[in-house]
């Protein structure tokens, strides 16, 4: 049997209480007193947070415990792991914000109802999973930290779209709104996750233009403007490196379902603003067309600028061959190789919610948004109006993946192996972003204890507490052979010739 270790600064008292609860007693009300007497009398404000996420995760799971054993009709006992309490890691350093979020046995025993759900909704016993959920919606909310609240109130909410679509409408509709538009964009700007993944993307869009001096002319094509901070930086950078001869960037953007023409235009209004005060030419493409439309001429690139294009959380919204025959996103892919481009780059979300089995999608949601959320939670504790946005976009994110499918589930993130597949199929090979990118990214981190970077197989990978969420990417075009040598299929013909005898032989 594993071993834990207690806490240095845990007093006697609390390990007494701990004990006896482990030991099967019920002192709830007396942990809960504890706790509530400590935080108002102790004066050692250098307590580190883990010993109240101690006494609270202990309580919050016996709680738990105790009104769904009292709720369900079934002889099944959920079983409680004998090493339910947290190690102290208090000295190692930042692997304790690892310990922190690695708080397995009391987030494993809130989210187990839902496995068990989201099995019976796989196994076509609707009837089962209603009642779970039932039971779970009846029940207080779990103690414990904010983020674990709310990934449960979203989870139960996509879980009951999916057994009850009449009467709890799923969530399809709202992802095409203003508002949720908004949330959306809020997210990508404020979470270092995904806007560190526009970091590096403008990184490599850079760099590729460093490659060619001959010209100082910057051409984004950009399916979807996710990010303004990634014209921003552009438009900083090209402002350092211009020397003598003025930089000009043109951003070239189209508008869709997503992306109205309305807020591209705010959008573009703001730049050309940013641009003028960093003495760089701004010129600023908004166009809607078709796929089988997309060309050089139509979208006005030059034969003298450097082209990129810009595949920024765009890709996994886009249906494939499991959703249609058409396959929309290999077809666009096809459509960008056709427009020559010097670099591609690519940023995705890293979760396998695609092609994967319901309960494993399931699975993957809650261990991904739940790791997400704790992330936003610990980055914008401060900030609560921008995080009540920022979640309100996940929420959504999250609904969609559990609750629909087909054509109405547009949330389809994929794995970077997976994206890679797709990318070498259509022509383009990586591009790798260098350990120096990654290095960069980590010094922007640097007040931002929890987040992790990494070089990885040619990509950068962001994540929190352990969990990659985002990988970025830069792809070109796979140069094509060389030609072979024709060989001769036939001999070379004959032809008559006269012997010495006059006569007419083959030669």
């Amino acid at each position: 049997m594993e071993r834990f270790t207690w806490p240095k600064n845990l007093s006697s008292r609390c390990k007494r209480t701990i004990q006896g609860l482990l030991h099967g007693q019920n002192p709830t009300k007396k942990l809960r007193h504890l706790f509530d007497t400590h935080s108002q009398t102790s004066n050692d404000t250098g307590q580190p947070l883990f010993t109240e996420d101690l006494i609270m995760g202990v309580l919050g799971s016996f709680s738990y415990t105790q009104s769904l054993s009292s709720s369900t009709q079934s002889d099944e006992v959920l079983q409680v792991p004998t090493n339910a309490c947290v190690r102290s890691q208090a000295s190692e350093g930042s692997e304790s914000v690892k310990s922190h979020f690695q708080r397995s046995p009391v987030s494993i025993l809130q989210r187990q109802p839902l496995m068990e759900a989201a099995t019976a909704i796989s196994e076509d016993r609707a009837d089962v999973a209603w009642d779970i959920l039932t039971r779970l919606s009846a029940m207080p909310n779990p103690v414990g930290n904010y983020s674990e609240q709310k990934l449960m109130v979203y989870m139960l909410s996509a879980l009951k779209s999916r057994v009850s679509p009449v009467d709890n409408p799923p969530p399809v509709a709202e992802l095409f709104t203003e508002d949720y538009l908004w949330w959306d964009l809020s997210l990508y700007e404020e979470s270092p996750c995904f806007n560190l993944g526009f970091m590096a993307a403008s990184r490599a869009i850079l760099e590729a233009a460093s490659e060619q001096p001959s010209t100082n002319k910057l051409h984004v094509i950009d399916f979807g403007i996710s990010s303004e901070g990634q014209y921003r930086d552009l438009l900083y950078e090209l402002s350092k490196r211009q020397a003598g001869n003025q930089s000009t960037l043109k951003i070239t953007t189209l508008a869709d379902s997503f992306d109205r023409e309305e807020r591209l235009r705010i959008v573009g209004d703001r730049l050309g603003e940013l641009a003028a005060t960093r003495r760089v030419r701004l010129v600023f493409n908004i166009v809607s067309q078709k796929l089988s439309e997309l060309s050089r001429d139509s979208l006005g690139c030059e034969a003298d600028e450097v082209l990129a294009v810009n595949l920024a959380f765009k890709l996994y919204r886009i249906p494939d061959e499991s959703v249609c025959v058409e396959n929309p996103r290999d077809e666009l892919l096809r459509r960008v190789k056709g427009l020559a481009p010097r670099v591609v780059t690519l940023v995705e979300q890293e979760m396998n919610g695609n092609t994967a089995p319901f309960k494993v999608r399931v699975g993957e949601a809650l261990a991904y948004y739940g790791a997400l959320l704790e992330s936003i939670e610990s980055t914008m504790r401060w900030a609560p109006s921008k995080r009540a946005r920022m979640e309100k976009g996940l929420s959504g994110k999250l609904r969609n993946t559990v609750a629909c499918e087909g054509r109405e589930r547009v949330e389809r993130s994929e794995v970077f192996g997976k994206w890679r597949a797709r990318m070498e199929m259509a022509g383009f090979e990586l591009k790798p972003l260098g350990q120096h990118v990654a290095e960069l990214l980590k010094a922007t981190l640097r007040c931002n204890q929890g987040y992790t970077v990494k070089e990885e197989n040619g990509g950068v990978c962001l994540g929190w507490g352990g969990r990659t969420l985002t990988v970025a990417s830069a792809w070109r075009q796979t140069p094509l052979a060389p030609l072979a040598p024709l060989t001769p299929i036939f001999p070379p013909k004959k032809r008559y010739v006269m012997c010495y005898r006059r006569r007419w032989r083959w030669r």
